[in-house]
């Protein structure tokens, strides 16, 4: 599926689309959250699940949530890696975040594009690009989420000011970029709801507040 706005790889699992029910979801960044970062992630074989990373997204799932991912992908701009290969990453993530055979995973949204990137269909600014709130938005339509009832986690801070400028709890996670991020919100005064060692600390957080 392909949006107008940006991009979409979709696989869903259990949401009520179309129904009256509205569905809560956490929104996940990949790299440095549920993945490793390794830079511009560009071959499947780069894939690195995180310790605790299946146990918190099947807790989220038991729970009732979806899980989202939404991952800036400038690299496609950079001319780094084609949507081909994205997709062929995103098949793999799906494969391996599964429990039972179960997908863990309800949607990925990425946004391709980048200003000062080299490939002209993608050289240019986009609000599907974080801190944009374009992939929240698309994924709310598509899924019809309750942003009340929704978190956001990252570990940068375009992660953190996605979730203030789409008006839901944020949890910043110390692996990947973490660390540093939690100095610039300090810096520029972004409030965590909640900073966790990792996801899976911050799903006993998520569930500890689900109401």
């Amino acid at each position: 599926m392909e949006s107008i706005s940006g991009k979409v790889h979709e696989h869903v699992q259990d949401a009520d689309i179309g129904k009256i029910k509205m569905n809560r979801a956490v929104f996940l960044d990949r790299d440095g959250t549920i993945n490793s970062e390794v830079g511009y992630l560009s071959r499947a074989y780069q894939i690195h699940i995180l310790d605790g990373v299946t146990e918190a997204l099947n807790l989220f799932k038991e729970n009732g949530y979806l899980n989202i991912i939404i991952t800036n992908q400038s690299g496609i701009a950079r001319g780094f890696f084609s949507e081909k290969q994205l997709a062929e990453i995103h098949r793999e993530f799906m494969n391996l975040l599964q429990v039972n055979g179960r997908h863990l995973i309800d949607g990925i949204y990425y946004s391709p594009y980048h200003r000062e990137g080299i490939v002209e269909e993608y050289k240019k600014d986009s609000n599907f690009r974080k801190p944009g709130t374009g992939m929240i938005e698309e994924a709310v339509k598509n899924h019809n989420i309750d942003l009340n009832k929704s978190f956001l986690i990252g570990d940068s801070i375009a992660d953190m000011m996605c979730a203030e400028n789409a008006g839901i709890r944020k949890i910043l996670v110390l692996t990947g970029y973490g660390k540093k991020t939690e100095e610039e919100c300090a810096k520029t005064g972004i409030n965590p709801d909640f900073t966790a060692e990792n996801i899976r600390k911050a799903a006993d957080y998520i569930i500890s507040k689900k109401d």
